[in-house]
């Protein structure tokens, strides 16, 4: 099961009021700094409001019942949907070749990678 409980600090309070997720001006600026992003005052308190949402969002999936529910990596059944491996003719090579910068044979030349 999934607990998206925080950690209890000593004289810290609880964030949680009837079930919704509010994080505190610290942890938002303590989540900033382990992204590495830099934030402002105002983006801290509009980042407060946006991640207690999504937190909120988790906490309401946690609360389902899930048992018995097989575990699926896709909502809608897949197949794989392929074609046939028919083969076909080619293109002639000098119509390939038509467009290459430089041509040594029936191959496209290039610069050596690897001295």
């Amino acid at each position: 099961m999934l607990y998206l409980e925080r950690p209890r600090v000593a004289g810290q309070q609880n964030n949680t009021e009837g079930g919704f997720v509010s994080l505190t001006h610290d942890e938002v600026e303590r989540i900033a700094q382990l992204a590495r992003v830099g934030v402002t005052e105002a983006d801290v308190t509009r980042f407060q409001a946006q991640l207690s949402v999504i937190l909120d969002s988790f906490a309401a999936l946690a609360s389902l019942d899930t048992m018995g529910v097989p575990p699926t990596a896709h909502t809608l059944p897949l197949a794989n949907i392929e074609r046939s491996d028919v083969s076909r003719p080619s293109y002639e090579p000098d119509a390939i070749l038509a467009n290459a910068p430089l041509r040594q044979d029936d191959f496209i030349r290039v610069r050596r990678v690897l001295e």
